[in-house]
């Protein structure tokens, strides 16, 4: 799997989780069976804030996945490194200086949530500038 299928999908498990967690909680709260039906639809588009703001509540670092594609990988317990970045990099398309990690980790965050939201993920707009 790519790097950024792995992020991508850590992300969608997540959500996919706790989706199922609140579906067990209703069911037993109103003795139905928590087993899907034949009916079930495809679910919800995943609300990427929605899941890294737990994400980061439940860690025991304080990270800066926002603004970091670091903090970021690191949330959702990706290996970090430089040399990850820069294969994460190349995977989408990053054409500048990769010895420049700096600009490089900004676009990779920016290009990152863009690409989550192409691949059916709701990211706020103020996060795909």
């Amino acid at each position: 799997m790519s790097i950024f299928g792995t992020l991508l999908s850590k992300i969608v498990g997540h959500s996919a989780r706790k989706e199922a967690e609140k579906e067990n909680k209703t069911a037993a709260a109103t003795g139905a069976s928590a087993a899907p039906t034949a009916t079930a639809v495809a679910p919800a588009q995943v609300d990427i804030m929605s899941v890294l703001e737990d994400l980061s509540a439940n860690s025991k670092q304080k990270l800066d996945w926002k603004n970091s594609i670091v903090d970021l990988m690191k949330l959702v317990g990706m290996d970090s490194s430089l040399a990850e970045r820069k294969a994460l990099a190349t995977e989408l398309g990053y054409t500048g200086d990769m010895s420049d990690s700096a600009t490089m980790n900004i676009w990779l965050h920016k290009e990152v949530m863009k690409k989550m939201s192409e691949n059916g993920g709701k990211v706020p707009a103020n996060m795909l500038d």
